[in-house]
């Protein structure tokens, strides 16, 4: 695990660097683009076109396993580059081409630790959507690829790129708060029901077999697909995974921690009676081995807000963030010092510190790579397993593994659909 101070610095050095014209390493090489392609048009649309305005880079597949947004992803694509992507229904045909350097995973969560694990496999490098995982071992088994077929893999946590928000992380680690013994997290939103429905056939333009790939067979029903799945925990891992993780993530890295030693949890289905499993109202706190502690609340039914993206509290003062990385810090009397304005969330530098890194082959570079997005991502895992069981979760601070009852050290990995099992795992 990265030295968190040293991680900073290094950060805000490539941050420099990736908005500087794309990069020397960028500009030496422009005549050989770096080849990739794209699974998953829902987010990844937005990778996509971001990555085909890059200079030096090939959007060469599109991949979606809807044909409808295949179609649409590609006429806009076309428009974009100038010449359309080659459309394609199966990702693996991205693996099987020499030519591509990376393989951008933007997929429903289970996929991204199964794509990512294919694709180092294949020797591809990945840029893979957060969650990083569906779940912990899926986690690991990311990290064991990467390093065991020197792939860069670089987890979609933007902000980790994002100018205004390097600085805040500065700011705190170099103690302008004093000693950071508090930070929390929040997000709101007001998502409607989901209502209930009954297993029917898929539509013809859906891939169901391949929508559903490594996880094991469940009946298509026309609310799950294409977004509600997030509420599913065969499929996702609700609020806490979908939008939690990037709180959690900038609460982690300005506190300076890794994995805590215990996990409490609470929430609930409160507002709607339909076929979402997952909680839509929760509180999850962590405690960490330093005295420290991180807490998230998510309201996905209601979208009355005074809190502010993510908040810091010290020995010396507090600050807050806000979802473009603008900060503002407050002394011990609560009176603003200093105020930042954010200006993005980071995604196009974090896109270029990933084409760089690829450029390079030096995964040292990058400002989220898989090791360190396992661990934000873990957080998320272990908040599901104690709201899964009704129990606090205690865990080992040195890797997160669970230390409490064998039902939540059941829930460390999953089971796969038998066709795809070897493919999948290490």
């Amino acid at each position: 695990m990265f030295d968190r101070r040293q991680f900073i610095a290094s950060s805000v050095a490539t941050t420099v660097a990736a908005t500087a014209a794309h990069s020397k390493a960028s500009a030496a090489d422009a005549n050989k683009p770096v080849k990739v392609g794209v699974m998953g048009l829902s987010r990844g649309m937005s990778l996509a076109t971001d990555l085909a305005k890059m200079d030096g880079v090939e959007v060469k597949y599109i991949c979606d396993v809807d044909s409808t947004r295949l179609a649409s992803g590609a006429e806009k694509l076309g428009k974009i580059a100038g010449t359309s992507p080659e459309a394609i229904t199966d990702f693996r045909k991205i693996l099987d081409d020499k030519e591509v350097d990376a393989l951008v995973c933007a997929a429903p969560n289970h996929w991204h630790g199964p794509a990512t694990i294919m694709a180092c496999k294949a020797g591809k490098h990945v840029y893979v959507e957060k969650p990083a995982s569906h779940n912990a071992q899926e986690g690991e088994w990311m990290i064991e690829a990467a390093e065991k077929y020197n792939r860069v893999v670089q987890v979609g946590t933007q902000r980790r790129s994002a100018p205004e928000m390097i600085q805040a992380m500065e700011k705190l680690q170099s103690g302008a708060i004093g000693k950071v013994f508090l930070s929390r997290g929040y997000y709101v939103n007001q998502r409607g029901s989901i209502g209930k429905v009954e297993p029917s056939a898929p539509p013809e333009n859906l891939d169901y077999a391949l929508w559903e790939g490594p996880a094991p067979h469940r009946e298509y029903k026309s609310n799950v697909v294409p977004y509600n799945w997030h509420w599913n925990w065969h499929w996702g891992g609700g609020e806490l995974a979908n939008n939690g993780v990037h709180t959690l993530d900038i609460c982690r890295w300005g506190m300076g921690v890794d994995y805590p030693t215990r996990t409490t949890i609470s929430g609930g289905r409160y507002c709607y009676d339909d076929d979402q499993i997952t909680p839509d109202t929760q509180v999850v706190a962590f405690e960490f081995g330093d005295g420290s502690q991180i807490t998230w609340q998510g309201t996905s039914c209601n979208k009355h807000n005074v809190n502010p993206f993510v908040s810091f509290y010290g020995t010396e003062g507090s600050m807050e963030v806000d979802s473009n990385g603008g900060f503002k810090l407050f002394n011990r009397a609560n009176k603003m010092v200093e105020e930042v304005k954010g200006t993005n969330n980071g995604q196009l530098a974090h896109l270029t510190n990933f084409v760089d890194a690829v450029r390079s082959g030096d995964a040292s570079t990058l400002n989220q790579p898989i090791a360190e997005g396992h661990c934000s991502t873990m957080m998320c895992h272990l908040g599901v397993i104690a709201y899964r069981t009704g129990q606090d979760v205690v865990s080992d601070p040195t890797n997160g593994h669970i230390q409490g009852p064998q039902e939540q050290k059941a829930m460390w990995g999953r089971e796969y659909n038998p066709a795809w099992e070897a493919d999948v795992s290490m």
